[in-house]
Formats: structure tokens, sequence, C-alpha cells
């Protein structure tokens, strides 16, 4: 029985609801009189809900599909503008004691390198990656209580928090580690991490058992059911992911909805963001060994669709994709990359292989943070630093009422262009600063002050006159 608000996994994932969502798309993938009026909908701005968008996710239509994208490229504005979040992962341990048959981490892989940072290692890591000049990290670690216990990653964010080097210092410290108790939870909040982040991997109950056949996070009521128990703990921000090319597309695409959908129902928050990871390969792992792998074309339609269907949420896409694809799929819903990211445990203070062994997959994008920073603005992105909505408390329902409402742009916007120029005064390459200081005085003619405004136009001026003096 399918129940959004019920507490069960099995129920606000209900697969009979699933399946019947996917004939549902089926019989009306060229009902072009439903597609409209579900464009139409889709056109305030206010989400879809689970069938619509399969309907829209089965539709074949080129016409239909132009008139997705361009929808969805311009949700992304309305909601974000032309703001990118930048963060980079921090791989702590890859000790893990599960099963899971994807992962290179899984326990009966003898090829991969076991590793740990020490609190001392950890330190190196993260004024190597301040040097780069991010501000905002993931960390990552396999489940194991024995080597990666919540109190070592207490111990590490606290590490993280209390570096200061030079001009650089983490602001926000995102958590991806696996299911736990409520009690562990709360003791994260206290810790004062930003997103608590957990990918389902695939919302099919059948192939989750046959993936995931030993460890802890072979339950697939207790993991589906973290997210509930993360925000009893009070953590406010919570994000979602799949790993496509796992089960079919669009089973997992309904399940991803349906689960943003029960977060609103019982908590009145959906997922602050949603992360689109495809399986790629790594140590013992053979992404061909898989099925239900997704070509380039079908990844930027569903990035889209999610845009369109979640309107609010944040968009995150990883290294693991390449420096094409991510460009495609900025334009129609990502809102937060990576940058310089290594997927080994280790390898920001002294570069290692990929190849190493200890690596969770190959990384796509290899390119430096300054060079990500470069290209975004040439691609007319504002790359943003900022993480001061953490720090002023506008998480969880105060910063969806205000992304929603549209007015978070009121407080994002200025604060993305004064933490990029932040970078570009303490990190930036000369050709990336100089590109970023046009940028910004261009964004400052938008604003409504002519003061601004004038400030803008006489630095603008200086810039056109070959002026390297940035200041303002």
């Amino acid at each position: 029985m399918y129940n959004p608000k019920s507490l069960k996994a099995e129920e606000f994932i209900s697969h009979g609801e699933i399946l019947d969502t996917l004939a549902y798309a089926q019989e009306n993938k060229e009902n072009l009189a439903l597609i409209s009026e579900i464009l139409n909908t889709a056109k305030k701005g206010k989400g879809l809900t689970h069938r619509e968008a399969s309907v829209l996710l089965a539709c074949e239509n080129q016409q239909v599909l132009d008139e997705i994208y361009a929808l969805a490229e311009k949700i992304k504005k309305d909601y974000y503008g032309s703001r990118i979040v930048m963060f980079a992962p921090l791989y702590l341990s890859n000790y893990c004691i599960n099963g899971c048959v994807y992962c290179p981490y899984h326990r009966g892989n003898d090829g991969v390198v076991r590793k740990k940072l020490t609190q001392e290692e950890i330190r190196q890591q993260v004024i190597a990656l301040q040097d780069m000049g991010h501000k905002r990290l993931a960390l990552e670690a396999g489940e194991d209580p024995l080597h990666n216990p919540i109190e070592y990653i207490l111990e590490s964010i606290k590490t993280i928090y209390g570096i200061q080097h030079k001009n650089g210092a983490i602001r926000r410290v995102n958590v991806n580690i696996a299911a736990t108790t409520v009690e562990n939870y709360r003791k994260l909040k206290e810790a004062g991490i930003g997103t608590y982040i957990l990918f389902q991997e695939t919302y099919h109950k059948e192939s989750y058992e046959q993936l995931h056949p030993t460890g802890p996070k072979s339950n697939y009521a207790y993991h589906t059911e973290a997210m509930d128990r993360a925000m009893e703990g009070g953590i406010d921000d919570v994000g979602l992911g799949v790993l496509f090319g796992l089960e079919r597309y669009a089973y997992e695409f309904a399940g991803l909805l349906m689960h943003a959908e029960h977060l609103e129902a019982v908590h009145g928050v959906g997922p602050h963001t949603i992360s689109v990871p495809r399986i790629k390969r790594a140590e013992g792992i053979d992404p061909g060994a898989f099925s239900n792998g997704i070509d380039d074309d079908t990844f930027a339609k569903i990035c889209a669709l999610i845009r369109i269907a979640v309107p609010y949420t944040g968009m995150i896409i990883s290294t693991r994709e390449s420096k094409a694809v991510r460009e495609r799929v900025l334009r129609l819903g990502v809102s937060q990359i990576s940058g310089g990211s290594r997927t080994t445990v280790g390898g920001y203070d002294t570069p290692l292989p990929e190849d190493d062994g200890s690596a969770q997959f190959d990384v796509s994008d290899q390119r430096s943070l300054d060079e990500v920073v470069r290209w975004l603005m040439e691609l007319g992105y504002i790359p943003s630093f900022c993480t001061a909505c953490y720090r002023e408390g506008r998480t969880g329902d105060r910063f969806m009422s205000l992304c929603k409402s549209g007015q978070i742009q009121n407080c994002c916007h200025p604060n993305a262009l004064m933490t990029l120029k932040e970078y570009l005064e303490d990190y930036a390459a000369p050709e990336t600063k100089a590109i970023g200081e046009k940028l910004i005085a261009e964004q400052m003619l938008e604003i409504p002050s002519e003061k601004v405004r004038s400030i803008a136009q006489a630095h603008l001026q200086k810039i056109e006159n070959g002026s390297r003096d940035f200041r303002f």
C-alpha cells in the first residue's frame, strides 16, 4: 500500500505504486493533451508528482523534449540564478564491512589498499584543500564500526573546523556516511555538520538485497528510513541520490521523487540536495557488468526532469562525469559541482595516482579547482564559496521557504559574488582573476543601486583600459 506519510520504507517507496506509475507513463507517453497539461503545471515552478514527471520521462517526442530542456533551464535560473556552489570530497577511510557488489570498498575486495587518515593526516589534507580555495567539504567513509566509529567521524569534523590556515577555513562540512541511529545523528548535528547525504543506490528492494548481500547495509528498510531518523535527530538538511546503472532508470527516477514527496509530507522539508551519480569503473568493478547503464542523452533528460519536478533542491554532480557532460547538465539544473577532487584516501597534500588502489571510482574531470572556476566563469556562471545560510541558521524549513518564494536570491547572489571576490584575491591564477573581476563588475551592473552601478562601470572601464588594479 502506498502511503507517503508512512514511516515504513516499503509504504512510502511502494513497489506496486512504482510499477503502476511506470505502466501509466508508458500508456500516456504519446498522450500530448495530458503532456501539455503536465508541462503547464510544471511552468508554475512548484514541481511535479512522481507520476507526472514519469510521463515526461517516458515521452520521446522531440518537441516535448525541447520544451523540457527549456523549462528546466528557466526554473534553474529562477531558483538559483547563475550561481554554482563549489565543494570537494574528503575520503577519511575506505575500511568497510559491507558486501556491496558495485563498490570497490566491499569487504571481499582484496585488491583495494585499505587506508584510514589520522587526525594529523586529516589536518594536512584540509590545509591543502584550503590552499586551493575550498570552503566546503563532503566527508566520505566506509562503514566499519571498528575503524570508522562515530567517534572518529566526530573527531575528524572537530579537527577540520579547528584549522585556520593563512586566509583559509572550512566553513561547512557535509557528511556522507552509512545509515545510523537517531542518537548518532544528534551527535552529528551537535558537531555542526551541514547536509547529511546518503545515497539509496537503488530503490528496487529485490535488486537492493542482491546488490548488498552482506553487512549492515543489506537491511533495505533501515537504510531507506535513515533520512527520517536523521531529521528526528535534528538534522535540518538531508541529501538524496541513487547510483544510476544498478536498476532501470525509470524505476529509480520514480522512487527518488517518491522519497522527496515523503520527506515533504512527513517533515515539511524536502531534500536539500539530490545527487545523480552513474556507476563508474573502479578497482575490481566493471560498470559493463551492470546492464542498466544510461547514455548521456538519457542522463541529461533525467537531470532536467529532476530540476522540473523538485525545483527547490540543490542538484549535485561530481567528477565522476566528464567536462562535456557536466557542462551540459549545468544548464539543465545542476547547482553544485566538485573541483580538483580526489577519490583516494588522501592525495590532496601529496598527489597520488588514481590507480593507487584506494580510490572509490575513477575521476573523469581531473582539472584543478582554479581551472574549473575559470571554466565556469567563461560559461557565464558565478562560482560560489558561500556558506552563510548555515552560519545564519537559514536551514531546513527556513531555507526552503526562502527558496520556494524566490527570496533566497537576495541572500545568495551577493554572497556568491563576495566569496568569489575572496577566492580571486587569495587563490586565483592571474588569468582566472582577470576573468572573475570582469564578471563581478558585470553582475554589479544589475544591482538596483546607482552608486553600485557607477562603481561597476568605473571598474569595467579600468579593465577595458588594461589596468590590472582590481580594487573596487
